[in-house]
């Protein structure tokens, strides 16, 4: 059968409140046409983000009555702790509330060990750095260094890796400024690059480069399961490999990783960061005291833990990820079909429009993306976000520049939309397309000094 079908049963279901154009046009004003402060409740499709926004499975809620709440040797924890080895064997687990805790505990805690001058600044390279980790690292003083592979800037290139590491522009740095870089970070997959996987084989050649150099080599692996399916469908050598196995050589190359569970853990809120280094774990852990919590629970309840191990297990279930692509998928292509440019191929959590691309009469000073966002929620109440220059185009130094793509991501939280939900989407946003020279620009009537697309304020031109 070539149809396939949601790997699950609904089981419990929360209504949606239908809204008009109307309504929705009043409640864009109220919001400073910022999507992120929109009331869910008057959302009809929210693909704002997919971290946090998962349905949790029988077996996940069951677990939730297991949770032992002890503050400290919590069972709850050693279960997760298990859960977790068996894919990635890490000698430190500590749990986090999510994954931003555990990246702000990582880069509080590094020091350029090699480095004898305290005035050069810290470099962290990866393939593309999400939004909160940039600014974890920015807010050290450090910089965050994007070096993934040209092909990946490219939206409409049909490469199946476009989430892979630049190795020669890596190698440079490290043979220029080495002495300024305390790791090499990947992110799996590449978020802010629409969703791209990186290949097994990038993976390996930036662990040997990190090996060659005497540097760490951390995973931002928040999807690990999505881009271990990718390989799976596109490298030579793994057709016949499960998820599981795939997952475990993944992580079999790194030194530590940060983690977001609230993606591919299939929960509502957790995290962690793990590492095998004793002398960082010893520095992290007295951070997550101070910050998050004894290092057995690290923030979360017993019952966040019980369902993050869960989660764990049924993240690599080959069903759910041959759903979960193809579903991702399903969408895209229909896009693609319409003539609206989005990034190619069809990343793994996402369906990332090309705005730069869909309205090139307004500038990408004038955020295209954003102003794409508004009107997906005022004309058929969708909710995206946009990743551009509203997100990535404020410096540090206060000044502003182009961001390499300006996109619009639709994510898709897992396994809770049908067919008909997407099909809806498909239908709005080929309305959308049909009169898009209507579309104006916005400006920036204020902003935060940092992480400005969280809360800033807009005004259509």
């Amino acid at each position: 059968m070539k149809t396939i079908i949601e790997p699950f049963r609904i089981k419990s279901v929360e209504p949606i409140r239908m809204t008009s154009v109307s309504e929705r046009e009043a409640l864009l004003k109220q919001a400073n046409y910022n999507l992120f402060s929109l009331k869910s409740d008057d959302v009809l499709i929210d693909l704002l983000t997919d971290s946090g926004t998962s349905a949790m499975s029988t077996k996940q809620w069951a677990g939730i009555q297991m949770g032992d709440e002890s503050y400290a040797g919590s069972p709850s924890f050693y279960r997760f702790e298990q859960a977790l080895k068996e894919l990635a064997p890490f000698k430190h687990i500590i749990p986090t509330h999510q994954g931003r805790a555990a990246e702000k505990i990582l880069f509080s805690i590094l020091e350029s060990a090699q480095s004898t001058d305290s005035s050069k600044t810290q470099i962290i390279p990866n393939n593309t750095h999400f939004d909160t980790t940039r600014a974890n690292i920015e807010a050290t003083g450090s910089q965050a260094l994007d070096l993934v592979t040209k092909q990946g800037l490219d939206p409409e290139l049909e490469l199946p890796f476009k989430g892979d590491m630049d190795l020669m522009r890596l190698r440079d740095l490290l043979e220029t400024q080495g002495d300024q870089v305390p790791i090499v970070m990947l992110t799996i997959t590449n978020n802010s690059g629409g969703g791209q996987p990186v290949s097994m084989e990038n993976i390996r050649q930036t662990k040997a480069l990190c090996d060659e150099f005497n540097k760490p080599l951390f995973l931002d692996a928040c999807r690990f399961a999505e881009n271990a399916y990718f390989i799976k469908q596109r490298e030579a050598g793994y057709q016949d490999k499960t998820p599981k196995e795939i997952v475990q050589e993944i992580f079999s190359y790194a030194d530590g990783m940060t983690m977001s569970a609230k993606k591919d853990a299939l929960v509502n809120m957790g995290g962690w960061l793990a590492l095998n280094d004793d002398n960082l774990a010893m520095k992290a852990r007295n951070v997550l005291i101070l910050t998050e919590g004894f290092p057995t629970y690290g923030g979360l309840s017993g019952r966040d833990l019980e369902a993050m191990a869960v989660g764990l297990e049924e993240i690599v279930e080959e069903d759910y990820l041959n759903y979960r692509i193809s579903s991702t998928a399903y969408f895209g292509d229909a896009l693609d079909k319409l003539g609206i440019p989005i990034v190619k191929p069809v990343g793994g959590h996402a369906v990332y429009i090309d705005a730069r691309a869909m309205l090139p009469h307004i500038s990408p000073n004038d955020y295209p993306g954003q102003a794409l966002a508004i009107e997906m929620y005022r004309l058929g109440g969708i909710r995206g976000c946009e990743i551009g220059t509203v997100m990535f185009g404020q410096q540090v130094d206060g000044s502003e520049k182009l961001a390499a793509m300006d996109l619009v991501r639709m994510a898709i939280p897992r396994r809770v939309y049908t067919q008909s939900h997407i099909d809806y989407c498909i239908e709005c946003l080929a309305e959308v397309n049909k009169n898009k020279e209507k579309l104006r620009g916005v400006d920036i009537s204020w902003q935060p000094p940092m992480l400005r697309h969280f809360t800033c304020h807009f005004t259509p031109k």
